[in-house]
């Protein structure tokens, strides 16, 4: 296996025709002839262990630069040494090798934008699934090989480890993938080497911007554009500002638009919002290629027909390309399988009472939350409480943006903590009060999650739905670099039973059995 023939680098003669035992980036896992790519990781520079690597017996080295006695070590030992322009591109290549390119084995959706992706991919698998492609997934809340389901790191995983799964999924008889790119895995070439057969654009705003992350708002959006420059066929939103920058420069060789706007190509007509037995939806009526279409789906809000659209699109996209399966039966199966398309921490409903709602929702940014708690508004007969925080090492601006948010549009909010990770919980709530502040809205603060919940709970009255925001499918929270497991089903559920509420518990367990054990 040539594991070194797409890269564009300087290195000694014979370092392609090495045998090679293993694909390392974490120094700490050096091993005997395996080849080490060096990484600068915020935290740590890979390149300081180049000189180790080669004592322990690494065969070769790829850097993206080395001093003399790095280059003195590596010639004593007998270890190549690799100079190339970006070792993170250099490990996502020599990955896609290494595993025998299984990306070329799959139909490939790729799904980026703001908000919507993590829906949208569950929702695309589902429809995939119904048609009989078996199909695998990697995104914020979980990997799904086909045989194992692993909770989710990043949104988009290091290049390593996503062509591990993928080659997983290859393996075990998926046909599809459909994953979450991020902006941070496009920027880092976590995708690197794979050419998608769709790639997606839900919508962007800004968002993951900040010394961390991105510097501003341009280069967080060309990092999104640039998942259009490897892929086929694009699906993406046509009543986004953004689109046409999202575009500019776009490989694709044909280009589905979804929305509202007259030139889509995927265009919803009319939506209606319907409930049934306490579960909000949508009546949805669309065209597509000159024929109308109309589904009634457990989804609610405008922002789920976007969601359904780019999913309808997508698989549109990838099956009439394969040219395996009739527009048809796209249509007939979208139907039967969003039914059943349950998306953990989106717009969750718990079943815990039958006076009023209670919903886990992933939103953490302020257009997130304006998005759920304005869509929310049509299907609530009494009050809108959020409960929410906000994550610490993040945007200060978040908290302001999400309080004054959740102060316009609830009737009570009930400020507590999120992921404080590095901060005090107490200042990061101070912040969330500051933008409550300047609304009319009521607020009080519980800081203990737990003990919030509780409180949200034990307020509503019939009619009233009761929002637990910023958590989703989240099962922990992380405090001064340490994750502690907490998930908010399983907090809920211990409310219910300190209250002896055993119909309450009854339904939870049905729908959650681990809640049982």
């Amino acid at each position: 296996m040539k594991i070194l023939n797409e890269l564009t680098a300087a290195f000694c003669p014979d370092a392609d025709s090495r045998q090679i035992s293993a694909l390392i980036y974490d120094s700490r896992k050096v091993c005997s002839s395996c080849l080490y790519i060096a990484i600068k990781g915020a935290k740590f520079d890979g390149h300081s262990a180049i000189a180790a690597a080669a004592e322990a017996g690494a065969a070769a080295v790829i850097a993206q630069y080395a001093d003399d006695e790095q280059k003195a070590v590596c010639e004593k030992c007998g270890c190549a040494l690799i100079l190339t322009e970006d070792t993170r591109l250099a490990l996502a290549l020599c990955s896609a090798a290494y595993f025998d390119n299984p990306a070329e084995e799959l139909i490939t959706i790729g799904i980026t934008g703001t908000k919507g992706k993590s829906t949208s991919a569950f929702m695309i698998r589902a429809v995939l699934e119904e048609v009989g492609y078996k199909c695998g997934l990697i995104g914020t809340v979980e990997v799904d090989t086909g045989l194992r389901r692993i909770p989710a790191v990043n949104t988009t995983p290091e290049s390593y480890e996503l062509q591990s799964y993928l080659r997983e999924m290859a393996d075990n008889g998926c046909r599809a993938v459909v994953m979450e790119v991020s902006s941070q895995g496009l920027m880092m070439h976590r995708t690197g080497g794979i050419e998608f057969n769709v790639g997606v654009f839900t919508n962007i705003s800004p968002d993951h911007i900040g010394p961390n992350e991105h510097k501003d708002f341009d280069d967080y959006l060309y990092c999104k554009s640039l998942l259009f420059k490897s892929c086929k066929i694009a699906a993406v939103n046509a009543d986004d500002e953004h689109t046409e920058d999202i575009l500019d420069g776009n490989m694709c060789d044909d280009i589905i638009r979804f929305g509202f706007s007259a030139h889509s190509d995927m265009k919803a007509l009319s939506y209606k919002p319907i409930q049934t037995k306490g579960q909000p939806g949508t009546e949805l009526a669309f065209s597509y290629k000159g024929d109308s279409y109309q589904m009634t789906l457990p989804f609610p809000g405008k922002f789920s027909v976007y969601n359904i659209l780019s999913a309808i699109s997508a698989v549109c996209g990838a099956l009439e390309d394969e040219g395996e399966i009739s527009l048809e039966a796209v249509m007939e199966s979208s139907e039967t399988a969003l039914k059943h398309a349950l998306i953990k921490g989106r717009m969750e409903l718990l079943p815990v009472s039958d006076d009023y709602s209670l919903m886990i929702d992933y939103a953490h940014n302020a257009m997130a939350l304006e998005s759920l708690l304005s869509t929310l508004r049509d299907y609530c007969h009494g009050r809108l409480i959020t409960l929410f925080g906000c994550g610490g090492n993040r945007a200060k601006s978040r908290r302001y943006e999400m309080g004054e948010v959740s102060g316009r549009l609830s009737d009570l909010t009930v400020i507590t903590s999120d992921n404080p990770r590095d901060e005090e919980p107490l200042d990061i709530i101070a912040d969330i009060e500051e933008g409550i502040g300047r609304t009319d809205g009521k607020h009080v603060t519980v800081a203990d999650r737990r003990e919030a919940i509780a409180y949200a709970m034990h307020e509503a009255k019939p009619g009233d739905m009761v929002i637990l925001a910023g958590k989703g499918h989240e099962d922990y929270q992380e405090i001064k670099g340490t994750k502690h497991h907490m998930d908010e089903r399983e907090l809920v559920y211990g409310i219910l039973k300190e209250d002896g509420n055993e119909e309450a518990i009854l339904r939870m367990c049905k729908r959650y059995p681990y809640l049982a054990d």
